[in-house]
């Protein structure tokens, strides 16, 4: 699996997707999995970004 690193705008609109998953009542897991990123760094990006 190739990396692939995110650009600040990406990760935004990744985490602005995830809080409209999560409304929806989706697990975290369901939501990383959409995202195609790791639980990891979600937490991670959440903590940067947040």
């Amino acid at each position: 699996m190739k990396r692939s690193r995110h650009t600040p705008e990406q990760i935004i609109r990744k985490l602005r997707e995830a809080e409209r998953l999560q409304g929806e009542g989706k697990t975290i897991g369901e939501v990383v999995k959409h995202l195609e990123v790791s639980e990891q760094t979600f937490h991670r990006w959440r903590n940067q970004y947040g």
